[in-house]
């Protein structure tokens, strides 16, 4: 089975990754606005039309933003838990304008919602634990502390490969520890260099949130989960949701690449992912 993976963006302000088989075209979360998805997935030579299904981690903005404008138009299965989905027609309620909004690209379905709700979606709901299949794909959800409803992780075993992704955690647990270990593909937030969001004009709210066990890793925070999760199965590892304010990608990169090498890890190859543009596609045979 031929395996392609492509993280589009990922950051504060956008996360969607791609995974592609012989038989599946899934985004990972719809972070970006829906002209940005598909210029992005243009730029790999991908469109939204075939995609086959979006699986959603949480429904923070940054993690659904182009999820209507793209799942209602191309008629695109949306994947998430009944939690998640509550808080997503939440906040969308009393804010579709069927004339206007996110809207725009797709051809399969025409119809408009009605501008007092959102648009019906398909919804395929899970509940956090769950495992599924999805053309092929063999999909195990997990449980993650963060500010969200119900948000969770996924490892997605696609033939003779695993993806782990983890992109929003405020500490990481056992059960985390444990549904990620088998990773070959390991997709991980981190998100802040502490002393960067201490010396930052965020509020003191904000910065206790992002520093709190529902809020997000730091970049030591993200190497001692690494630490504990690697195994001689992890081959890649990419570095997800940095903070443009709060991080640097060279700081990111140095603490991991530092723990990598305390550890021993020198088989794992370490990658920062970008908001402002798609990174590499890896192609795994």
């Amino acid at each position: 089975m031929s395996v392609k993976f492509t993280i589009l963006g990922s950051g504060s302000s956008g996360n969607c990754a791609y995974l592609e088989t012989d038989s599946a075209r899934v985004l990972i979360d719809a972070g970006f606005s829906p002209r940005q998805i598909r210029q992005r997935l243009a730029s790999i030579g991908r469109a939204p039309e075939n995609l086959s299904a979006i699986l959603i981690t949480h429904e923070h903005a940054d993690h659904i933003s182009g999820l209507f404008g793209l799942a209602h138009r191309c008629g695109i299965p949306v994947y998430c838990n009944r939690g998640t989905q509550d808080a997503i027609l939440w906040s969308f309620k009393g804010r579709w304008n069927g004339k206007s909004g996110p809207l725009f690209g797709c051809v399969k379905n025409n119809s408009t919602a009605p501008s007092d709700s959102p648009p019906k979606l398909d919804w395929r709901l899970f509940a956090t634990g769950d495992h599924f299949e999805l053309n092929g794909l063999a999909v195990e959800t997990f449980a993650v502390p963060h500010d969200a409803q119900d948000p969770v992780g996924f490892l997605i075993r696609a033939g003779a490969w695993n993806f782990g992704i983890a992109t929003d955690l405020g500490h990481v647990t056992k059960l985390a520890v444990e549904r990620l270990r088998p990773a070959h593909v390991l997709v991980l937030e981190s998100n802040h260099d502490v002393k960067l969001l201490q010396d930052s004009r965020r509020s003191w709210s904000l910065k206790q949130r992002i520093l709190g066990r529902h809020g997000h890793l730091s970049n030591a925070a993200a190497a001692d989960a690494a630490e504990q999760i690697i195994s001689q199965n992890l081959q890649h590892l990419y570095l997800a949701h940095l903070s443009r304010e709060c991080n640097r990608p060279e700081l990111a990169h140095g603490v991991m690449a530092g723990r990598l090498r305390q550890i021993g890890a020198t088989h794992v190859q370490l990658q920062t992912a970008r908001q402002d543009r798609p990174g590499l596609t890896l192609d795994l045979a």
